[in-house]
């Protein structure tokens, strides 16, 4: 028992030290973690402000002539500039759920302050889905979708990004 306490601790104690000669190399000291706060990304942040406002606009301008599905397209064009300007992945799909949100309830908003019928057409179409039949309910669901297609389409743009820009 003493002499185990006097090779206790020490490298060849227990022929450790052996082990380089079998192939096994010593473990190297973990490098340590270093929050970043600064983004990677490459351009100026008002470019892609500019960038996020035009597909804001353009899924604006989409809803109100009735292309429901432009959401989805700016989403893919977001996923291909995700990798053009080295965004990560949460702010991209972020920014794209932005866009859509933006994007659909102006339009929205801008047709209920109008007096047209959307509230009326959101309540029916919330009382239809076994939802609460509030206008709220049908336009936050409207939202919802115009999210979805969002993000469905910055995914696919992010998995269709060529191969060299990633």
């Amino acid at each position: 028992m003493p002499d185990e306490l006097k090779r206790l601790g020490r490298r060849e104690g227990y022929r450790l030290g052996s082990l380089r000669t079998q192939g096994v190399t010593q473990a190297s000291v973990p490098r340590p973690f270093v929050p970043q706060f600064l983004p990677r990304h490459r351009g100026l942040v008002s470019r892609w402000v500019l960038g996020g406002l035009a597909g804001a606009a353009a899924i604006a301008g989409g809803a109100s002539i009735g292309l429901w599905f432009v959401p989805f397209i700016v989403g893919v064009v977001a996923g291909f500039a995700m990798y053009i300007g080295r965004w990560r992945v949460r702010v991209t799909l972020s920014a794209a759920a932005a866009m859509a949100i933006v994007g659909w309830g102006v339009p929205l908003g801008l047709a209920a302050s109008r007096g047209e019928p959307e509230g009326a057409t959101a309540r029916v179409v919330a009382a239809l889905m076994g939802l609460p039949p509030h206008a709220a309910v049908g336009v936050a669901f409207t939202l919802l979708i115009g999210v979805v297609q969002a993000l469905v389409g910055a995914w696919l743009g992010l998995v269709l990004a060529p191969r060299a820009l990633r």
